[in-house]
């Protein structure tokens, strides 16, 4: 595959991480920060394992199916997270997870994924 193949889920990837950062910034302003704690840290933790995916995808690595797998269902959690909360910025990051693991959960089944086995092979060759 090509970064051209890439480009859907790598821009749903980098829009998810920057809602995620947003949503993550927000929470700190609320009232009770207290009650937005578990939101918050999948908000963290959707960024990173987004942003992982994205470069993965962008340099064509042969294990990026794996991390699109792992990023859809870190998504999948925060997005669940997110929309439980009524403010307009969990809301926005709702949406953003949802997309982004749609796209992820689409590339995970188009890449071809190295086994152990194939990795070893390519070992053996070099």
């Amino acid at each position: 595959m090509t970064n051209q193949d890439f480009h859907a889920c790598i821009a749903a990837c980098n829009a998810c991480a920057d809602a995620c950062d947003q949503c993550a910034a927000a929470c700190l302003q609320e009232t009770n920060v207290q009650a937005m704690a578990r939101c918050i840290a999948l908000d963290i933790d959707c960024a990173q394992i987004c942003r992982m995916a994205s470069a993965y995808m962008a340099r064509n690595s042969e294990l990026a199916n794996y991390l699109c797998k792992f990023c859809e269902e870190v998504c999948e959690a925060c997005g669940e997270e997110c929309a439980r909360h009524q403010a307009a910025h969990c809301q926005r990051c709702a949406s953003a997870c949802r997309s982004c693991a749609e796209e992820c959960r689409r590339m995970a089944v188009k890449m071809p994924g190295a086994t152990a086995t194939q990795r070893a092979e390519q070992r053996q060759a070099h």
